[in-house]
């Protein structure tokens, strides 16, 4: 783990980590580029915030500890299907290595299905970061890292468009392949595949795929498949319904569930139209899914009764009806309209429509309205 502490002004390798891990965690929707700036700090603050941090923009030790911890690979999922890979290794699987390696943001080199020192490079850059065994060596938990980091930062083209396609993220279950999830998506293997940069037919369950859907087309219901130890009330609690609800759209006549059995989850009670709904995705926080509709952490726990900050994946949260208080922003010296959207996470055009400018010169102590 990295003890030195960073700040404003900061660059290099050490920044470029701080920057992958908050952008998978959420914080940080810039470029990694190593360099920390006013986007860095921007979103280490919130970082801070969100945990209870004290609020400096400073990374020092404890917050070290924090991002690690949150971003560290459950290695205990098996990749069973995957071979080991290492220098000399050919063919689609280490295509496969070097496409997400690139996604990443690692490997820079051609995909050519040829294991050599570059990728050998990336392989160890990627390891050292993740707190791995820095070998060189694609193992299980090589892998399993490299899989689920790969789906966390493709998990943020949920609901928008990429080359003018609609995307949803889907979490591989047991039993699931790729003709399945064409045939319930009305998509082909072959997109999906282009869409993941998938080498192989080869699913694990946990892993996460972008899934290619029609615009105007309705999505197929939410579902979720029975794991031991659940019940109709710990299902129930987990998308915030009622265990009469579940029994009602699944048509079950006892509690008794089997595992593995698929169920339908209900989206309202009793024919009372609920309040908007998100469901939580890999790398959300409150503060991610508070700043996305417009609303606040405090909001968020109040109408889904909860009582800390965790969120599991799949967590069907309320969203709150509010309206929030304008948000000001004080010009400071060397600041531009592109750099103070950039740090807020707008554009330059809401800006400019927020505050009536007519040009994009500022003068410092000028303030803006950033929302509201």
């Amino acid at each position: 783990m990295l003890n030195e502490v960073l700040q404003l002004g900061d660059s290099g390798n050490d920044v470029r980590i701080l920057q992958e891990k908050l952008k998978i965690l959420g914080f940080y929707p810039a470029i990694i580029t190593g360099d920390f700036g006013l986007a860095t700090e921007a979103g280490v603050k919130a970082f801070q915030r969100e945990y209870g941090l004290p609020e400096t923009g400073m990374v020092d030790e404890e917050m070290w500890r924090i991002l690690f911890s949150l971003t560290e690979v459950a290695y205990a999922s098996a990749f069973s299907n995957y071979p080991t890979l290492s220098l000399g290794s050919t063919g689609d699987y280490v295509r496969e290595l070097q496409s997400k390696l690139k996604t990443l943001l690692y490997y820079t080199g051609a995909i050519d299905s040829f294991f050599g020192n570059e990728t050998q490079i990336a392989v160890k850059q990627f390891q050292f970061h993740n707190n791995l065994t820095t070998t060189g060596i694609v193992n299980n938990q090589t892998w399993n890292a490299l899989n689920t980091l790969y789906g966390r930062l493709n998990a943020c083209a949920i609901g928008g468009e990429e080359g003018g396609e609609n995307t949803i993220v889907y979490t591989v279950k047991r039993g699931d392949t790729l003709y399945s999830l064409a045939k319930q998506y009305n998509t082909t293997v072959d997109e999906i595949k282009r869409l993941n940069n998938l080498a192989s037919d080869i699913l694990s369950i946990g892993q996460v795929l972008r899934i290619p859907v029609q615009g105007t087309e309705t999505l197929p219901e939410m579902t979720y498949t029975v794991q031991a130890g659940d019940t109709l009330y710990s299902i129930a609690r987990r998308y915030n319904t009622t265990v009469d609800a579940l029994k009602n759209v699944n048509n079950l006549t006892s509690n008794i569930l089997s595992i593995g059995q698929v169920l339908k989850i209900p989206t309202s009670n009793d024919g009372v139209s609920p309040l908007p709904t998100y469901t939580v995705q890999v790398g959300d926080t409150l503060y991610s899914i508070a700043r996305r509709y417009n609303t606040t952490v405090d909001a968020l726990k109040s109408v889904n009764n909860l009582t800390s900050n965790i969120l599991s994946i799949g967590q069907v949260l309320k969203l709150p009806v509010t309206t929030l208080p304008t948000v000001t922003y004080t010009v400071k010296q060397g600041d531009t309209l592109y750099s103070i959207a950039r740090q807020h996470n707008t554009t330059v055009d809401t800006l400019r429509r927020l505050n009536n400018l007519s040009s994009d010169i500022l003068r410092v102590g000028q303030i803006l309205k950033i929302s509201g």
